[in-house]
């Protein structure tokens, strides 16, 4: 079965249908019922992924989605794409550490849930936010296509419903290999360091070479990912002109090959946030393949900078306005 993106701008439509604000002061009112309860305490790492029936689906999925998006992973046993998907999302549940729940089903023991969820074909992914599910997609997806809709959920879950997601205690479950997966072994030094030498001496493509060789191995390596992005941003802007492209870009706003152009050269500058705001500028102009080109070099350009740069958590956020 092949990969197909759910787009995210089912999280608006339902927002707008079912009243977000609605939703949001119900989730806080769960929150603090929990907290006069006792039950906001920090979470075992361990829970961060769980089984779910039928017969738990109102507690473990539904109530859970009040403080945390809650996102279910629809599998098989005789499914092979699901073998694949699965180990990625539990790994990815605790990379994320309580950002969001991973709540797996398995579909042979609980048909009437997939009935309701309308599933024709498995792996399929959905998520519940304040008791609300949508799609998310279907079959074995990319990683960086699994997380760029990770983000978005929840990024949307905090600021549309005020979910804050789970405290996970860092001393539980210790000595568990299975709760923190653990990191690709792999002597990649000199792998990196011919990189960086391959961009000292100018040679873009073999820079780019060197950290793709190591993303082969471990696609995790943030080194790796950051230089990539670097050297690919280097290689793109080293035939350019740069008054033409500015030309053409204040020429042509809504034109996604022109806008990306100045963008590249924008961030090369080291003018970070005019970068980033043109191509929010052009996401917001642009419809259909156009409007995804911009959002995907925007991503790109966001993987160039880091992830944990405050810029970038601006620019997600303007992101995230334009496009829901």
């Amino acid at each position: 079965m092949q990969p197909r993106n759910m787009s995210m701008s089912g999280v608006v439509d339902l927002a707008a249908v079912k009243q977000a604000q609605e939703a949001k002061a119900k989730a806080e009112q769960a929150r603090a019922e929990a907290a006069r309860q006792g039950g906001t305490g920090a979470v075992p790492a361990s829970s961060l992924v769980i089984d779910v029936t039928e017969a738990g689906f109102e507690r473990d999925v539904l109530q859970r989605s009040t403080e945390v998006p809650v996102v279910i992973d629809f599998w098989a046993e005789w499914c092979e794409p699901c073998k694949q998907l699965g180990p990625l999302l539990e790994r990815l549940a605790h990379e994320y550490n309580g950002r969001f729940l991973l709540a797996k089903v398995d579909v042979d023991a609980n048909q009437m849930l997939m009935q309701q969820f309308g599933i024709q074909g498995i792996p399929a992914v959905f998520a519940v936010v304040a008791g609300q599910a949508l799609p998310l997609f279907q079959g074995a997806a990319p990683e960086a296509q699994i997380r760029e809709t990770l983000d978005q959920l929840i990024q949307v879950g905090g600021e549309r419903f005020g979910l804050t997601g789970l405290t996970v205690d860092p001393g539980s479950d210790a000595g568990d290999p299975a709760a923190v997966p653990e990191e690709p072994a792999g002597p990649y030094d000199a792998l990196l360091e011919a990189a960086v030498q391959a961009l000292d001496a100018g040679d873009l493509d073999g820079a780019v070479r060197a950290y793709q060789n190591v993303l082969s191995d471990d696609p995790a390596n943030t080194e790796a990912k950051l230089g990539l992005g670097q050297a690919e941003l280097l290689r793109r802007v080293s035939g350019l002109d740069p008054q033409k492209v500015r030309q053409d870009a204040a020429e042509r706003p809504a034109d996604v090959a022109a806008q990306s152009a100045a963008a590249d050269l924008d961030l090369v500058g080291g003018h970070v946030d005019d970068a980033f705001g043109r191509l929010v500028d052009t996401v917001r102009v642009t419809a259909g393949d156009d409007r995804n080109k911009a959002r995907l070099h925007l991503l790109d350009l966001f993987e160039v900078v880091g992830a944990e740069d405050p810029r970038v958590t601006a620019a997600r956020t303007a992101l995230a306005r334009v496009l829901f």
